[in-house]
């Protein structure tokens, strides 16, 4: 929101959901486009190499993924990963490789989540800059 605000832009508004069900953490609206976004953030340097994105997302116009990557020690962030498509478009394909839970339950087995799909890192566009971010989240 700052970068917008720094181009002199103050039309965005920003919802969030009460429960997480939906696929979305966070909702934007600015150029008459409606984003939802499902947010993701590793430390720098992390060995974390795919995320899990929930297949509800695909139910949402102009779906995407935001995976920010912060300095540890100050908590910057230091870079942005794009997965979406363009204002208006559906999300892309998320492939098919099902989640599992991170935790096994008391039979040792990590179950999957059918609802899920683990999404690498590969799939995701880096960007340079928070500007160059809102352009793609609203052209």
């Amino acid at each position: 929101m700052a970068a917008r605000w720094q181009q002199g832009r103050h039309d965005i508004e920003v919802l969030t959901s009460e429960v997480d069900r939906r696929g979305y953490d966070i909702v934007l609206e600015a150029n008459g486009i409606l984003r939802h976004v499902q947010l993701k953030s590793t430390f720098s340097g992390s060995s974390v190499r795919h995320v899990t994105v929930s297949t509800r997302l695909l139910e949402k116009p102009s779906g995407c993924v935001i995976w920010l990557e912060v300095d540890q020690r100050t908590l910057a962030l230091e870079r942005f990963f794009w997965f979406g498509g363009e204002p208006g478009a559906r999300l892309p394909d998320l492939g098919v490789k099902v989640s599992r839970h991170t935790r096994a339950d008391s039979s040792g087995q990590k179950l999957e989540r059918p609802m899920h799909r683990d999404l690498g890192k590969a799939c995701f566009q880096q960007l340079d800059s928070a500007e160059e971010l809102l352009t793609r989240l609203f052209g």
